[in-house]
């Protein structure tokens, strides 16, 4: 058989990978990347001796990326210098002078619940066994399918236990963590995860509880070098297998003939394929790239959605070292809900960066002396914004929009005051911000969201957007919009699931072997 051909539009995490699988697979690819660089959200800036990674953070879910490595042939040990972090994060809250740390263990964990409240060891047990459950049953079920089939649920493990499902589906976040604590600081930390899955715990449904078993449980890691490394392991496996990647290639239209997709444009050089892959912004893709008619998304779909957060970022190089925080330190302010509430206002709300602001803060020269000069200390701040270009760009060394790097000051000062750190904005050498409009002007971002399509439960498991087009038999997705859904563990899954409709593979958990070059593809046909 004719090797078959195919482009990947986006050279971000998703794109990397789905890349690599299917080059992995006996495909020839070719990444089309609009910027000068790879990485997507999840770029490197350099500057003056630092080394900052433009998005992700946290390595959590390391299942997720052990999988991807299994099915290249290699593992995650083997490309990558992981640490598990201890303390795994810092929570500094407003109203309380001692700040809470959690810990590498769930028994540590146990303890330090207990001392804040009577009974807190018990119920965090209790808590992270059911949200332990969950994650496995999501594992093998629910993540790594198509929903092609309802196998996921008829299986009798998951029927067994479907009417605690549907209360977790019905019940929100914030109202499950309630159940088992009182202290409203030990409500937070259990809320947090919906950040990042891009929702508020008001809305997001109380099945993610199944993130406190990942980082009380699992761990939270770091990769040696930054995230990026990440990015550059993903790269180096795809081009490994033949993958070619070409930077400073904006895809301007997909090209279409009846119900196949043919290739795409960049300027006026034509690239056949047969297949594409959009794994940039899929209301990009599909709403800029695609004509009307061939849209499985079009803009009235993406009216009725609602996007995860935008966010302020703030990357600081310091001089001097700081002690106050961890790796990963969160912020909580006392008016936990009035935050939300700011963040995800509609269109006709008040649209604004909220003032106290929840922020979360990534200090990697904690733990990697590469990231920043001797000396001299690397930040990441990250406070979540409404999804509304509108609140502006930012810019390297306060060059940005004047509202926008006023509200960083403030950012700066309330991190310094809350932590202890004196002169914290005194000792900025290296500053650069990022608004809103940039996710807009960098990624074409739908409505500036930083992270995509928020995890409510109407936009979660089967509800969210396929990974393939309903107008386009050889269109596929993958990415942040589509299933599974936000962040670097998604977006790997996902690249598998593009693979399984390939294959047309209708199994519901993670492929269990090395991928091997492919003599047909049954999904095409």
């Amino acid at each position: 058989m004719t090797e078959k051909t195919a482009i990947v539009i986006g050279a971000g995490i998703a794109g990397l990978a789905t890349a690599a699988l299917l080059a992995k697979s006996g495909m020839k690819v070719t990444v089309l990347e609009s910027r000068d660089s790879i990485g997507g959200r999840a770029h490197l800036w350099e500057k003056d001796g630092f080394k900052f990674d433009m998005g992700p953070s946290w390595y959590l879910m390391p299942d997720a990326f052990d999988q991807f490595f299994k099915l290249m042939g290699t593992t995650a040990e083997k490309e990558l210098d992981l640490v598990q972090l201890d303390p795994a994060y810092k929570t500094i809250v407003e109203g309380y002078d001692e700040p809470i740390i959690v810990r590498d263990s769930l028994e540590k964990n146990r303890e330090m619940f207990e001392g804040i409240e009577e009974g807190g060891s018990e119920a965090l047990g209790r808590y992270v066994e059911s949200a332990e459950n969950a994650y496995d049953l999501s594992i093998k079920h629910f993540l790594y399918t198509n929903f092609k089939n309802a196998k996921g649920f008829t299986n009798p493990e998951v029927i067994r236990q479907a009417g605690k499902f549907v209360k977790l589906l019905t019940t929100s976040l914030d109202s499950y963590a309630g159940k088992y604590f009182q202290d409203d600081r030990l409500k937070k930390i259990l809320d947090y995860p919906a950040v990042f899955l891009g929702a508020s715990p008001y809305e997001t449904p109380s099945m993610y509880h199944l993130m406190t078993h990942v980082d009380m449980n699992i761990g939270v890691f770091y990769p040696k070098g930054g995230m990026f490394t990440l990015i550059e392991a993903a790269e180096r496996l795809a081009v490994q297998h033949g993958v070619q990647i070409n930077t400073n290639s904006e895809v301007t239209k997909i090209l279409c003939n009846g119900d196949q997709a043919t290739g795409v444009m960049v300027g006026d050089v034509k690239y056949e394929a047969d297949v594409v892959v959009g794994s940039a912004d899929l209301h990009h893709v599909e709403t800029k790239l695609l004509p009307r008619h061939k849209q499985t998304f079009p803009e009235p779909f993406w009216s009725k959605k609602t996007p995860g957060p935008s966010a302020l970022l703030i990357h600081l190089g310091i001089k001097g070292k700081i002690e106050q925080l961890e790796h990963h330190t969160l912020l909580f302010t006392e008016d936990w809900k009035g935050g939300f509430k700011e963040v995800f206002a509609k269109a006709d709300g008040k649209r604004i960066i909220p003032d106290p602001a929840n922020m979360y803060v990534c200090m990697p020269s904690k733990t990697d002396d590469t990231v920043a000069p001797e000396g001299y200390e690397n930040i990441f701040i990250l406070v979540p914004s409404a999804a509304d270009p509108a609140i502006g760009s930012g810019g390297i060394n306060g060059e940005g929009d004047e509202a926008l790097e006023k509200r960083a000051d403030e950012i700066i000062d309330q991190l310094g005051s809350w932590a202890g750190i004196e002169n914290l904005r005194d000792r900025v050498v290296v500053r650069r911000t990022v608004g809103p409009a940039d996710f807009v002007n960098e990624f074409n971002a739908w409505s500036g969201t930083a992270l995509g399509m928020a995890h409510t439960l109407r936009q979660s498991a089967f509800f969210r957007p396929q990974n393939r087009s309903k107008k386009l038999k050889n269109l596929f997705y993958s990415g942040h919009n589509t299933i599974p859904g936000i962040g670097l563990p998604m977006c790997l899954i996902g690249a598998e699931l593009v693979y399984k409709h390939l294959t047309n593979d209708s199994s519901n958990g993670p492929i269990e072997h090395e991928l091997t070059s492919q003599t047909e593809w049954k999904g095409l046909s």
